[in-house]
């Protein structure tokens, strides 16, 4: 007789891995199933050219929960996060802004460009120290349902007014934000253009906005709620990419008793008398469990792996209009050598720090909030942007294992590339986007075309065939205002439940939303394992 589990979880992105190991940790069989060759979904390293290692998809951790890293032991199973120190955003004018983690450094970097900047910059940060710390304790708690009267329900929403009355002064600074965009919320503080766009694309990444959107500000704040080690704001890179982190927690689920079975694509979610019964993998085989919990997208789950049969109208509604826009890709290098940017070249400015180490952090290929709304103006028509955003790191010089000595890997993410398309299709536009990118980065790096060994050029498209992400969205669903916390996935389905009995959901699609987190995947076991008394 086959065996039968407690719980199979689809997909081993981290969401999926956080869950097993949180349910084997409270006893429960667990089998989780993975259609690639490799646990991580996108949060992965794959060695594309010989020698060097690409983070292919996700490439930076900084939204990673504390007490999910401390509950799972990570450490334990072989995560170290190494700290990016600053962000450099190259200006047209040949100089640049560098703000390093170093406030006293930042400090006087800002000076050379704005005095004014220089004093706003610290109470700008403390402002959203603070709005974070209001928005933070949402994060770890699953969303209440505001229409419901039953006594646990309130409670929670009671609790959630009780955070933020703690931070009540605060509260007008919040409802602002999260109606506004971004470039108008940092527009307010800054004068230096190149500052301000900087700051205000954290608005847009991942998401089909434009700084200029309403909406975008709350996006730049969920992305400011990281820490690392209890540093606020700071981003970091996994020792060995960011496999480094899809196998720490594979090592805890293990550990914890799940197994997890690799090259084992799902057919059917397998549903029987109004209930989740198990799974059916594309080979035939039928797998027995109690409880059916999918980590990807529900557009994947609801269209593709649920017969129609088994939801209503109202609900088979709700996914059809579900906005999942995929809106960025990335460019993956191998170089012969070290990028020289023009900016620190000609810069007259003269920080103590070698090259070297302006470069061992962010850069942000940013220089106005025009430039941005600009790029952002293509994929509103369906063009990929001919000069696009660009969030840059280094990671050989973070991780000297990512590359052969000598050499370098670059991961560039890129914004904006929409998964429909005006004028033909991604497979034949794929290299035209390449160019577009290496084009625009040459400008600020003259030795660039020189030294590529290797590229990778990956798409929405292909972040769809590859790696199961619907359209190629990157967090399974945008963060705008109409799909956060009680509203998503959808409306009256929030607390990772599903109108199939015993059939949850984990992935970033619910809340608290995307990043490579895991909050998703540690409140759905929490919520399977109440239910299950």
């Amino acid at each position: 007789m086959a065996k039968s589990y407690d719980a199979v979880i689809i997909g081993a992105g981290h969401n999926g891995l956080a869950c097993a190991a949180y349910l084997g940790r409270a006893g429960r069989s667990v089998l989780v199933v993975e259609r690639r060759p490799m646990v991580g979904g996108a949060t992965v390293t794959e060695e594309i050219y010989p020698g060097f290692k690409y983070s292919v998809c996700s490439y930076v951790v900084s939204l990673l929960r504390p007490q999910v890293i401390s509950e799972l032991d990570l450490p334990r199973h072989g995560l170290e996060i190494l700290p990016l120190d600053g962000t450099l955003t190259p200006l047209p004018d040949g100089d640049y802004i560098m703000r390093w983690h170093d406030s006293s450094e930042t400090r006087r970097e800002l000076e050379r460009h704005s005095k004014a900047d220089a004093d706003a910059y610290g109470q700008f940060g403390t402002l959203l120290y603070h709005l974070a710390h209001a928005v933070r304790p949402i994060l770890g708690a699953t969303p209440p349902d505001p229409t419901s009267l039953r006594p646990g329900q309130v409670k929670r929403l009671i609790e959630i007014g009780r955070q933020f009355g703690k931070s009540r002064e605060h509260l007008y600074d919040l409802a602002k934000l999260m109606t506004m965009s971004s470039a108008d919320f940092v527009e307010a503080w800054f004068e230096t253009e190149g500052l301000r766009a900087t700051l205000s694309a954290s608005g847009i990444i991942g998401t089909f906005l434009g700084p200029r959107s309403p909406g975008s500000a709350y996006v730049m704040l969920h992305h400011y709620m990281g820490e690392i080690d209890g540093q606020f704001r700071a981003w970091g890179f996994p020792r060995g990419g960011m496999s480094g982190v899809a196998e720490a927690f594979a090592g805890a689920a293990r550990a914890a008793g799940a197994e997890i079975r690799t090259e084992a694509p799902v057919a059917e979610i397998l549903i029987r008398d109004g209930r989740a019964r198990g799974l059916v993998l594309e080979d035939g085989e039928e797998i027995a469990a109690r409880t059916v919990i999918s980590s990807v997208d529900p557009k994947l789950t609801f269209e593709r792996l649920t017969a129609p049969e088994h939801l209503d109208a109202d609900f088979r509604e709700q996914v059809a209009r579900y906005k999942i826009r995929g809106s960025s890709g990335k460019v993956n290098l191998a170089l012969d050598a070290l990028p020289e940017l023009a900016c620190l070249k000609t810069s007259k400015s003269w920080t103590g720090y070698p090259p070297e180490a302006h470069l061992a952090g962010g850069i942000s290929i940013s220089p106005s909030i025009d430039y941005l709304e600009q790029a952002y103006d293509d994929a509103k028509y369906g063009r990929f942007s001919r000069r696009p955003y660009m969030d840059i790191i280094i990671p050989s010089l973070i991780d000297p294992s990512m590359a052969p000595p000598g050499k370098h890997v670059m991961s560039i993410f890129v914004q904006y590339a929409p998964y429909q398309l005006a004028e033909g299709t991604w497979e034949d536009q794929r290299e035209a986007f390449g160019d577009a990118v290496i084009d625009t980065l040459a400008q600020y790096v003259p030795n660039l075309k020189d030294i590529i060994l290797h590229r990778q050029v990956v798409t929405p498209w292909d972040l769809e065939q590859r790696f199961g992400l619907t359209q190629g969205n990157i967090i399974y669903r945008e963060l705008s205002l109409e799909q956060l916390f009680f509203l998503r996935p959808a409306a009256g389905w929030a607390e990772y439940r599903t109108p199939i009995d015993s059939l949850y959901m984990c992935g970033s699609a619910t809340h608290p939303g995307g990043g490579v987190m895991a909050a998703p995947g540690r409140l759905a076991a929490k919520r399977i394992l109440a239910d299950q008394g």
